[in-house]
């Protein structure tokens, strides 16, 4: 089977390893353009093109999927597998290559870019990983495997999506050296979690503390959450419940 491998964070690894280490033939990875960070505009990887570079594989990274849907197509791939990619594939490509999506949450729910850091900031105490087939619609595909985690009081999006993207590896496995029956997605339990903007990091002290801290957890270890005090924008990285009542942050 040849399949082509398309994923760009931390959270694609164990899926594109585990494909490797089972002997499965990646014919090509696509992953998201490089980055410049900094005055000195240093160029950051993606942590798949880190893997893939240092797995000898063929890489792609075109700033638009769609300017490389013929080339995709002309290395006739028996498979795509995406798995937090970041771009939604044409419908050409849906068309002449089969696909499936290691997704990051119990779909229905959270279909959209950030299933992992919705459901820490609802509060959730279980979540999980999706297995489906590619439709064009965002996240709309049938299922084919499930698989849930708990969730610790103690996780932040670092530690949670470390669980998942495991299980989405075995999941992964799983079925592609099984053939599973399809179930269509109900409609009237869908919900969204659409990528997350520069305003949903910041706290909103109207909220319960809680609410306050799942959101913090959602934005762990790398963003952390933004509020601002007398036209002051501050950042924070910890926090904890208090007994102590406050009328000020």
């Amino acid at each position: 089977m040849k399949i082509v491998f398309m994923g760009t964070p931390e959270f694609a690894i164990p899926s594109l390893d585990s494909l490797i280490k089972n002997n499965f033939e990646v014919i090509l990875v696509v992953t998201q353009p490089d980055r410049y960070q900094g005055r000195k505009r240093n160029i950051i990887y993606s942590p798949v093109k880190k893997y893939a570079l240092d797995n000898n594989l063929a890489i792609i990274q075109p700033v638009k999927i769609k300017e490389s849907v013929d080339f995709i197509i002309e290395q006739k791939p028996d498979l795509i597998i995406t798995a937090a990619y970041g771009q939604i594939l044409p419908r050409k490509l849906l068309d002449n290559v089969k696909a499936i999506n290691v997704h990051g949450s119990l779909l229905p729910k959270y279909r959209g870019g950030a299933p992992i850091q919705y459901s820490l900031f609802d509060g959730l105490e279980e979540t999980g990983v999706t297995i489906m087939d590619m439709a064009y619609k965002m996240d709309s595909g049938d299922i084919i495997k499930q698989g849930i985690v708990k969730i610790d009081e103690l996780d932040n999006y670092g530690t949670l999506s470390d669980k998942l993207a495991s299980l989405g590896a075995k999941l992964l496995i799983d079925v592609l050296n099984n053939n599973y029956p399809r179930i269509k997605q109900d409609e009237n339990l869908v919900t969204f979690a659409y990528t997350l903007k520069r305003s949903d990091e910041f706290l909103d002290f109207n909220n319960s503390s809680g609410d306050n801290i799942n959101r913090l957890r959602g934005l762990l270890p790398n963003i952390g959450a933004s509020f601002e005090i007398n036209d002051t924008i501050l950042k924070i990285y910890n926090a904890k419940n208090s007994d102590i009542i406050s009328n000020t942050p």
